[in-house]
């Protein structure tokens, strides 16, 4: 199988990035799981889709290298790990579509992750507090051999601790929306 195959399987382009392999599994999944799709070929197209998705995330780095490199890592593959994820695969087509959701190979395709989109929020809110107070501490500060705190640095870094503040916040907020959509179903 070429690296072009692995990405026609998840039905996505061979340049897309982590997430876009992530969320094209998740999608592909669903629409494959036998629990969830009766037609006689699905327990084979899940077990394809999930050979392709695990391949592309296990060599994500080194497919960027070139085909030399992939080549080298689809003999690897063959050689160690393909006989493991057919048989997580078998094993999770086997499950109900629900039980599947809840496993911690399903789990890892999720793209909020919520420990980390709180722990990234916290340093961002912490960012701005130190850049506000190390400022006014710096411009209190009386000894005489110290110098003036630059404003251009200070609004920099102000500026910056803004956007990443922004950013988080606005992953946070994306991620209490997916929780809400959630607890509703």
């Amino acid at each position: 199988m070429f690296i072009s195959e692995h990405f026609k399987v998840l039905d996505i382009p061979e340049n897309s990035t982590l997430e876009e392999i992530k969320k094209a599994y998740r999608k592909k999944a669903r629409e494959y799981h036998p629990d969830v799709n009766h037609s006689p070929d699905a327990i084979e197209k899940f077990i394809k889709v999930t050979e392709a998705y695990d391949f592309l995330i296990t060599n994500y780095d080194r497919l960027l290298s070139g085909e030399r490199e992939f080549l080298r890592a689809m003999e690897e593959w063959k050689k160690y790990r393909q006989d493991r994820t057919r048989q997580r695969a078998q094993y999770y087509a086997r499950k109900s579509y629900s039980n599947f959701r809840n496993s911690k190979f399903y789990k890892s395709t999720r793209i909020l992750n919520g420990s980390s989109i709180i722990f990234n929020f916290g340093i961002a809110v912490m960012v701005c507090i130190y850049t506000v107070a190390g400022y006014i501490i710096r411009l209190k500060d009386t000894s005489p051999d110290s110098e003036k705190p630059s404003i251009f640095s200070f609004a920099l870094l102000l500026a910056l601790s803004i956007i990443l503040f922004t950013v988080s916040f606005g992953y946070l907020k994306a991620y209490m929306k997916s929780r809400k959509k959630k607890k509703k179903k």
